[in-house]
């Protein structure tokens, strides 16, 4: 995109928006369950791309023609989308415009080459526009203190947060919004059906977009939210949905294996049921990108292999959409009034990570700072999707996260105590559906930390003697300290291993071969 253009004239050329003069153009990403749309008054031009919702036909994307007052009333309609959209403004003589909806699903990132604003889901395509190491974000992210904000590790590139509009004139400037403003706990009212409006809220929530299609598969983990949000749609659609998921490892394995089986058993689902053992396909190992060198952006899924793997068995099935229950935890998070046990500390505390170079803790004093006001959905939530979805798009997949959808936020706030704690409000709606103990009251932990364990113990040793021998950025910016990093790598055993803080480890190696690929 440039600014001030002199030809305000947009075209659909049939694969993307250009204009006459062919500095500009915009390609929206190609996928039933997106749309794209464009209009002008003659002075001003919108571009749309946005997820389709239900009840309407695909919009035509061709240019239209309208009135001032026309544009004004079209423009007024298209930030007030229920779900995830991105908006361009053009307009002679004024900076190029771009905002973001309040239902982020997929990630924007943006950059400028001091000419041009270039923009992606996809943070690979703005490698040659980098210009070194973000120290406070690196900070926040070897600490695993992340915070939402348009800042990333990289400085010269730009996230566009929920509700934050990008302004380019020749310079880049992103402001953010107002705060969302949010419910708080309420008692229930005499004869109040929870889980009556739980489902209500489900349904509401899917029920946005297209979604109950063949091509629709879930994401099954076994876990509370994934097989919530599965089994009310199989409920409703017997027999139309496959599903898929990871295996982990360690003593939650056979139980997860169990959970998944009842799951599908209660309710119909269709098949196939791909599973991707996740011991198998491990982080770090032969055959990651990360370590074959691709340029993988540093906020992808940290399990970067296995997902990509299963993403890819997914779409080979013939799966266009994946419907996750990522968002569930913090949709019935605890106030900090009723959190139970102490909080993550300050977030200068560094302690137990030798690794954490001089930089860093001095920017950590600073993690605060920059950060975007609070959004209609948590912030932790936003961050998860952003994970997510590039694994995921790079498929030809489309992501959709239910509990991430403003009608179960705000039920999800309003609940009382008794039923967000331990995730109550899933687990009844589980029994309600005949499931057993072993699903609703699981006795083992079901996490990727053995999966975590097996990689750094097996993998990341030579990694980072390779790192410490070779150098890195980490190391020449002071983010990471080499002594420090060494006598933690001399105890990545599996005698040694200590899942507090060894498994944060990963991140460092993350940052490293993420940086090394972008940088170098």
């Amino acid at each position: 995109m440039t600014p001030y253009s002199e030809s305000p004239t947009w075209h659909w050329s049939g694969a993307c928006y250009g204009t006459l003069d062919r500095r500009s153009r915009i390609e929206p990403f190609g996928h039933p369950m997106v749309e794209h749309l464009a209009a002008t008054d003659g002075h001003r031009t919108m571009l749309v791309v946005r997820e389709r919702t239900i009840g309407r036909p695909v919009c035509d994307p061709a240019v239209r023609d309208l009135t001032p007052s026309e544009y004004d009333r079209a423009r007024d309609a298209a930030t007030g989308w229920p779900a995830d959209f991105v908006l361009v403004e053009t307009e002679p003589g004024r900076p190029v415009r771009v905002t973001a909806g309040a239902a982020r699903t997929t990630p924007l990132y943006l950059a400028s080459d001091g000419s041009a604003l270039l923009g992606s889901w996809d943070m690979a395509d703005l490698r040659g526009l980098t210009t070194g190491i973000n120290p406070r974000e690196a900070a926040r992210l070897l600490i695993y203190r992340p915070r939402y904000s348009s800042e990333t590790l990289f400085r010269g590139v730009h996230r566009l947060t929920e509700r934050a509009t990008a302004h380019f004139g020749g310079a880049l400037w992103i402001t953010y919004p107002e705060p969302a403003l949010h419910r708080v706990p309420r008692e229930l009212a005499p004869g109040a059906d929870v889980l009556d409006a739980f489902i209500t809220a489900m349904d509401t929530a899917m029920d946005r977009r297209p979604w109950a299609e063949p091509t629709t598969l879930f994401h099954l983990t076994g876990g509370f939210d994934s097989g919530t949000v599965a089994t009310r749609a199989a409920e409703r659609h017997p027999g139309l949905f496959p599903t898929a998921t990871l295996l982990v490892g360690g003593p939650g394995r056979e139980q997860q294996v169990r959970r998944r089986a009842e799951m599908r058993s209660r309710v119909k689902f269709a098949g196939p049921d791909i599973v991707i053992d996740a011991m198998r396909r491990l982080p770090l190992s032969p055959g990651c990108p990360w370590v074959s060198g691709l340029v993988v952006n540093p906020y992808e899924e940290p399990l970067h292999r296995p997902f990509t793997e299963m993403a890819r068995a997914v779409a080979a099935a013939g799966a266009r959409t994946v419907v996750t229950g990522l968002g569930g935890d913090e949709m019935v998070a605890l106030t900090q009034e009723e959190e139970p046990h102490k909080g993550l500390g300050e977030i200068n505390d560094t302690q137990g990570l030798p690794w954490v170079g001089p930089r860093a803790r001095a920017a950590l004093e600073f993690a605060d700072d920059g950060i975007a006001p609070p959004a209609r959905v948590n912030s932790m939530t936003l961050l998860s999707l952003e994970t997510t979805a590039p694994v995921l798009l790079r498929e030809g997949l489309w992501p959709v996260h239910p509990f991430a959808d403003p009608a179960m936020v705000g039920l999800g706030e309003q609940l009382p105590f008794a039923w967000r704690e331990l995730k109550q409000v899933q687990r009844r709606r589980l029994a309600a559906l005949g499931m057993s103990e072993d699903v609703v009251h699981p006795v083992e932990r079901e996490s990727f930390a053995e999966v975590v364990e097996h990689s750094l113990t097996a993998h990341a040793p030579g990694l980072f003697a390779r790192m410490l021998a070779e150098g890195s950025v980490l190391f020449d910016e002071g983010l990471v300290d080499p002594d420090g990093l060494r006598s933690a790598a001399e105890h990545l055993t599996a005698a040694d291993y200590g899942e507090e803080p060894d498994a944060k480890l990963l991140e460092v190696l993350s940052l490293h071969l993420s940086a090394e690929a972008f940088l170098g």
